[in-house]
This record gives C-alpha cells, sequence and structure tokens, in this order.
C-alpha cells in the first residue's frame, strides 16, 4: 500500500509524458496533418494573406517536416516487414 502511495504520482506524470509525446508525435510527423497545413499555406500565398519570404521559409519547414515522416513512416514500415 505505502509503494502505490509513493509510485502513483510516478505513474502520472509518466502517462502524462507519453500522452503529451503523442500529441508532439503526431503534429511532427502526422502526413495528412502537414499537407493539410501546405495545403493551407499555398492558399494563404494565393490570398497576398502572406508574404513570399514567409511563404517560402513556411513551406521550407514543412516540406522538411514531410521528408522526416515519409522516413520516418517507410523505417517503421521495414520494421514491421522485418518481424
Amino acid at each position: 500500500m505505502i509503494h502505490k502511495l509513493f509510485t502513483s504520482p510516478l505513474n502520472l506524470v509518466v502517462k502524462i509524458g507519453e500522452q503529451v509525446k503523442e500529441e508532439v508525435d503526431k503534429e511532427l510527423y502526422d502526413l495528412d496533418q502537414i499537407q493539410k497545413k501546405l495545403i493551407h499555406l499555398q492558399m494563404m500565398y494565393e490570398l497576398e494573406e502572406v508574404s513570399e519570404e514567409v511563404y517560402k521559409a513556411q513551406e521550407s519547414e514543412l516540406l522538411a517536416r514531410y521528408e522526416m515522416a515519409k522516413k520516418r513512416e517507410m523505417e517503421q514500415w521495414e520494421d514491421l516487414t522485418q518481424r
């Protein structure tokens, strides 16, 4: 019982940390999310809501994230198929 008293807060922190990591991974590596952001950015640029400089900077960042996400997806696929 005393063991639970001391480990419960730690377990809660670990679970919260795992949930935060999942959300961050989803934001950084979700291909659909990145594609939607690229489309939204393109629309904002075409409607002249962002400058060309801002557009190119954000597009570069999103494309780099897309490449990283795609690479990560391929690595996960390879790991699954090798088992």
